[in-house]
């Protein structure tokens, strides 16, 4: 079979994954032109970092697609680079691999830039290169590459993207990312990435060999508090977000800002250790979390 009759399959099945992620990529009261837009944004993302994860699908369709010939596509920065070609033709020729055609209208109906794109494509380029981080602003420059793009892809299709927006949105998606680090120590060590800063380890004195633990230690718990105060700090500075827009947006951006809280709070009640496997909040923790934003008291 080949690459372009498995196209259906390969798109489809990068696309279904948003079920799973955590948080709602383009949720039902939507309205149905934002969510397909949103669901290609999303078909872009999924696949960039499933490219630096590792996570393509077998059978190499996708580096098919992209030009890649079957004895690289285990090369990732080969991949990303031949997808950032593909990326660059959705601006100003026609992209091979069918999630960037599903793109390419998106960009041009709503007058999106390449930045945001290139720069989760850089993310995860940088992932493959740079395992740890020394300095929380080392991570903080990491987030800025490998989220914040999200939230500005996010006004951008809704038209509401103004400079103080896209701070608030910018700390919310910081803050998200930081969660899911957290959410993911033990994952992240088994892809040989620790996302904790190491200035703060030492602070901590935590060592590698204590995150490769089944379940962690004072230390460790003592700095997964640290940084998910970090992260709460983050969300609170960002929230004023929400009330800045209106009507169903603001119901999706209050659910980020929720999922990221009842994340939290799941950190929190597992008394922060996190090793055994992510803390997963409950809905009732979630529409707690949403209530609390919508009514404006936090």
């Amino acid at each position: 079979m080949t690459a372009t009759e498995t196209a259906p399959n390969t798109e489809r099945a990068t696309l279904d994954k948003a079920a799973s992620e955590n948080f709602p990529v383009a949720p039902f009261f939507l309205p149905r032109e934002w969510r397909d837009d949103l669901m290609a944004v999303y078909g872009f993302a999924r696949l960039v970092d499933d490219i630096g994860d590792g996570d393509l699908a077998p059978g190499g369709a996708d580096a098919e697609l992209l030009g890649v010939p079957a004895a690289e596509a285990g090369d990732r920065l080969l991949l990303l680079d031949a997808f950032e070609a593909d990326l660059r033709r959705v601006f100003d020729a026609t992209p091979r691999h069918p999630l960037l055609r599903r793109l390419q209208p998106v960009v041009r109906r709503r007058a999106l830039t390449p930045e945001p794109f290139l720069g989760l494509i850089a993310a995860n380029r940088q992932d493959q290169l740079v395992t740890r981080y020394e300095t929380y602003d080392d991570l903080l420059a990491y987030c800025e590459l490998s989220a914040n793009p999200v939230g500005r892809l996010v006004l951008a299709v809704t038209g509401t993207q103004t400079p103080e927006r896209t701070r608030l949105s910018d700390a919310i998606c910081t803050a998200l990312q930081i969660v899911e680090h957290l959410q993911d120590v033990a994952e992240d060590l088994g892809r040989d990435r620790i996302y904790l800063p190491a200035e703060d380890m030492r602070r901590f004195h935590v060592t590698e060999t204590d995150l490769s633990a089944k379940t962690a230690g004072a230390s460790a718990r003592a700095l997964i508090a640290y940084e998910a105060q970090r992260a709460r700090d983050l969300l609170n500075e960002g929230s004023p977000l929400v009330g800045s827009v209106h009507g169903r947006l603001k119901l999706l951006l209050a659910g980020f800002v929720a999922g990221g809280r009842a994340a939290i709070h799941a950190i929190a009640a597992a008394e922060y250790d996190v090793l055994p496997g992510p803390p997963k909040p409950g809905k009732v923790q979630l529409l707690r979390e949403a209530g609390v934003i919508l009514r404006g008291e936090g």
